[in-house]
């Protein structure tokens, strides 16, 4: 268990590291994309389900890019 002190220390750092660490905005951006586009495609197919939405390709990509500019907008730092 004389390991087990060493690691305790080091957990301060990496929740340091952690916290401060902002991500590759790239990633941030692609993941946004694809998880709105998913997202999207499972809200119209629902909608489409019950007859409140019409299921077609151009009612998908318009609920993605909103869906993809509301987390956009939520998700920057002020």
């Amino acid at each position: 268990m004389a390991g087990d002190s060493g690691t305790d220390g080091d957990r301060g750092g990496f929740r340091e590291g952690l916290e401060s660490s902002r991500g590759d905005p790239r990633l941030l951006i692609v993941l946004n994309a694809i998880l709105s586009g998913l997202f999207a495609w499972w809200l119209v197919w629902g909608a489409a389900l019950v007859g409140a939405l019409e299921y077609s390709l151009p009612t998908v990509a318009v609920v993605a890019v909103g869906l993809f500019l509301l987390t956009h907008v939520m998700t920057r730092p002020s």
